[in-house]
């Protein structure tokens, strides 16, 4: 019996968003087919599950052999086994390197060794993400880190171009970077209200603002590494609390510019000079490696706790640290205003992050 059939003959290569997505999160195939029933796709094309078996495999086939591309993203653009669009070139690239909040948040800060991969089973277990994605973004974190290592100039601008991602990822793997190049302590109790994207704000501060990068972008350390020769400065800022009068003159000029403005004034008075010593001493310790790792637990210790429990608002906040930085220009004996706009500036940015419930 004669059977005619239409055939279509192409090289492009077929990938379901979705399916990718099942992969990259870690399903089986047998549990990404599952998961494909119950969202109804075989009523969606008329198939039966053994069509539906098949095309599964044969998606994650293509995702298995794209995956050492996906690894070394330019090479995704420049290679002909594959015929993918740009447009899905980037979704491909961009998906591949995301990463969930939730896991992120675990290894923040940690050394991105072996040591911290054999935890992968435990994190996997705490936050409900498969332990074969929790591997591939670990990787990834990883792979990203030892290519800028070695590379001079802006850390967020490297990122974007040897791995070709969005501005928005690269921002936040750079904030990755610099939290495990400075291993700064993120998982005390005390911080786990706060959100991998609040860290990665902070850290966009701190690169922006405190790395030798942010004086001269071209030097070999890039942006990972601390100013070592500004933190040296801030032990300068020392004087605002060691000499009296300068301390009285200052509590004195910031509570003149408060009064009447806030209902908290009286708290603002009372505490001044332990709020004070509390930033300033956060500023003379950086030098050491163990402040600089603590840096995020100081802010909260000595001084987002003492507000929060003075009922402070997050105006409140602002209005203290804006006339708090802004009088100590015109304290007479203070010459060291550069120094201290440079390191305010960060400060504040950061407890403003920072204060939330």
């Amino acid at each position: 019996m004669a059977v005619e059939l239409d055939v279509f003959v192409g090289n492009t290569t077929i990938m379901d968003e979705e399916v990718y997505q099942l992969w990259l999160d870690g399903y089986t195939v047998n549990d990404a087919v599952k998961a494909r029933m119950d969202a109804g796709v075989l009523e969606e094309c008329e198939a039966d599950a053994d069509v539906l078996l098949s095309d599964t495999m044969d998606q994650y086939r293509t995702f298995q052999m794209c995956e050492r591309l996906l690894q070394s993203p330019a090479k995704l653009a420049n290679q002909l086994l594959f015929q993918i669009t740009p447009h899905r070139q980037v979704m491909l690239i961009e998906r591949y390197y995301a990463f969930d909040d939730t896991f992120v948040r675990e290894v923040l800060g940690k050394k991105l060794s072996k040591g911290t991969k054999k935890d992968l089973d435990d994190i996997s277990a705490k936050t409900g993400v498969t332990l074969k994605s929790c591997r591939r973004q670990f990787d990834n974190f990883k792979r990203v880190f030892k290519v800028v290592e070695e590379l001079k100039g802006p850390l967020v601008e490297n990122i974007r171009q040897h791995f070709l991602l969005s501005d928005k990822l690269a921002r936040d793997y750079a904030a990755i970077v610099f939290f495990a190049n400075n291993r700064f302590e993120t998982g005390k109790k005390k911080l786990q209200y706060l959100t991998f994207q609040d860290f990665a704000l902070c850290a966009g501060q701190l690169i922006n603002n405190w790395t030798v990068g942010a004086v001269d972008n071209m030097v070999e350390d890039m942006d990972v590494d601390l100013d070592k020769e500004f933190l040296q400065e801030l032990k300068e800022l020392k004087i605002l609390i060691a000499d009296k009068d300068l301390l009285d003159q200052h509590k004195s000029l910031v509570c003149t510019a408060l009064r009447g403005k806030t209902k908290a004034f009286a708290e603002m008075e009372a505490n001044f000079k332990n709020l004070s010593r509390g930033l300033v001493n956060i500023a003379t310790k950086l030098t050491n490696t163990k402040d600089v790792r603590d840096f995020f637990i100081d802010l909260v210790e000595k001084f987002i706790e003492p507000c929060r429990s003075d009922r402070w608002t997050a105006a409140d906040i602002k209005l203290y640290l804006t006339h708090y930085t802004n009088s100590a220009h015109i304290l007479d004996p203070f010459k060291h205003q550069a120094v201290w706009d440079r390191y305010m500036g960060v400060i504040k940015s950061c407890i403003f992050i920072m204060y939330h419930d």
